[in-house]
């Protein structure tokens, strides 16, 4: 298969960019928004920048693992999960409170630096890994690459809500892409997987995915270290890991919150929305997450295949963030790698292609970007400075859910005309790229039933996104695909 088929361009041996002046660019764009950031951190109320509750839960469920009071109370069934007088529930499996154990060394206040600090590291480092899993090798280039896309994409808002809410999913996505973009030849390849999905259940969806690419040992080690983690926990937390696994609390999406809430962005979400409440919506959205889950895995596959990977891994994630029941704001950092590769195709592209793929990417950045919120009056119950396109309409307080239930007057239920629009705006976006991936699947399998067609060739080793016929750069700024 060639590049004229799946749309995606290949590398040109002519278009070189020097790796220093890159570097230097990537430093400068890096440094001017960390500093952007850190500016506004000492000139605004901390209210603004941070309210770490969710980093609260993570180190509470942390003690309680650890069996220090007053977190832990022996006295309930399962102290993990039966927190009294709290008005944010631990969702995690047992696994991640024994992983959140670490974060009771540091004191309280150091931990939320260390919080900013990590997340930001996790933001580059997935990007770092992105770009080598788009065929560039370790290089003073690919830094600088690495550098100026973190210093654009820290200013989008999933990325600014982990960091303000004191989330961990840019170190679940550091950790799969990771994973997954290593080489097959790893034993281990497959263990990053596991122990995500053994902290949070979604990453599960990449073990079909690696099943269905063929690559049964990586879904094997992925699946062992998922069982380990649980077997783990049975040990350490038995009473919480029966309740977890056995009682069904796995399956409970109202317990983490509101389905209809505006900051939840999943399919369920979209339909639930639509459709006034959770009971009307979920016999609509079960059957519809199932023939996406179905569609997405299978164009993912497709798309790895036809030898493009990272694509696949991209794909495979949306497919995740479409079909969870629960899918909110910071959950879709998987912005950030997406952009990296679209502007990988619009530099390995020429033409009206080049063009097409930069403006997707940098209109990708824009509809995700931490705007700030007194242009649409700032929510008052969300706290934060900078917000997204999403938080333009009217919302639902989520301590209202926790203390009501579902209600038909609730804010989202009423949305019309631009509302609809962009209180949606990020699984719209994310459904439309969804049919941009099925489609490109979709030419790959019309290729493969032409005579004579042979399925791309698959290597074990570094992966790339080009034409299967051409081979990719692997040194940015000093062969075929500048940076």
């Amino acid at each position: 298969m060639t590049a004229a088929v799946t749309g995606i361009p290949a590398a040109s041996p002519n278009r070189t960019a020097p790796a220093r002046v890159l570097l230097i660019a990537g430093l400068a764009v890096f440094a001017v928004a960390l500093g952007g950031y850190l500016a506004f951190i000492a000139t605004q109320p901390a209210d603004r920048w941070m309210v770490p509750v969710d980093l609260g839960v993570y180190r509470r469920a942390g003690l309680v693992a650890a069996r220090i009071a007053p977190a832990f109370d022996p006295r309930l069934s399962s102290p993990l999960y039966d927190w009294p007088g709290l008005g944010l529930k631990f969702t995690y499996p047992p696994f991640a409170a024994l992983a959140f154990t670490v974060l009771t060394l540091p004191s309280w206040s150091v931990l939320l630096k260390l919080s900013i600090g990590v997340n930001i590291a996790a933001l580059l480092a997935a990007i770092w890994t992105t770009l080598g899993g788009l065929g560039y090798r370790v290089s003073a280039a690919r830094l600088g690459g690495a550098l100026l896309l973190t210093g654009a994409l820290l200013w989008t808002e999933p990325v600014q809500r982990t960091l303000y809410l004191g989330q961990i999913e840019l170190l679940l996505m550091a950790l799969v892409l990771g994973d997954m973009c290593q080489p097959d030849r790893r034993w281990w390849k497959g263990a990053g997987v596991g122990i995500a999905a053994g902290i949070k259940l979604t990453p599960l969806v990449f073990i079909p995915y690696l099943l269905l690419t063929r690559r049964y040992r990586q879904a094997a080690v992925a699946s062992g270290t998922f069982a380990a983690t649980i077997a783990l926990g049975f040990i350490v937390l038995p009473a919480d890991s029966r309740q977890w696994w056995f009682d069904g609390l796995f399956a409970k999406a109202s317990r983490t919150g509101f389905i209809g809430w505006e900051g939840n962005q999943s399919l369920p979400a979209l339909i639930t929305r639509l459709t006034g409440s959770i009971a009307a919506g979920e016999p609509i959205w079960l059957a519809s997450a199932a023939f996406v889950l179905v569609v997405g895995l299978a164009a993912a596959a497709l798309l790895a295949r036809a030898g493009h990977h990272v694509a696949g891994v991209l794909t495979c994630a949306l497919t995740g963030l479409l079909v969870s029941p629960i899918s909110w704001d910071h959950h879709w950092v998987w912005i950030a790698p997406a952009v990296t590769m679209l502007a990988v195709y619009a530099i390995r592209a020429r033409g009206m292609l080049r063009w097409a793929f930069g403006s997707a990417a940098a209109l990708l950045a824009a509809l995700f970007g931490a705007w700030p919120g007194f242009l649409w009056g700032q929510p008052l119950d969300l706290g934060g400075f900078w917000m997204g396109l999403i938080w333009a309409p009217p919302n639902t307080n989520p301590g209202t859910f926790a203390r009501l239930g579902d209600k038909p007057w609730y804010a989202e239920y009423h949305w019309h005309g631009w509302q609809l629009l962009t209180g949606n705006l990020y699984v719209l976006i994310g459904f439309a790229l969804f049919v941009v991936a099925t489609a490109v699947a979709w030419r790959y399998i019309r290729q493969l039933t032409r005579p004579g067609a042979r399925p791309a060739h698959h290597s074990g080793g570094r992966h790339n996104i080009t034409s299967p016929t051409t081979a990719p750069s692997r040194t940015m700024g000093t062969t075929s695909a500048p940076m």
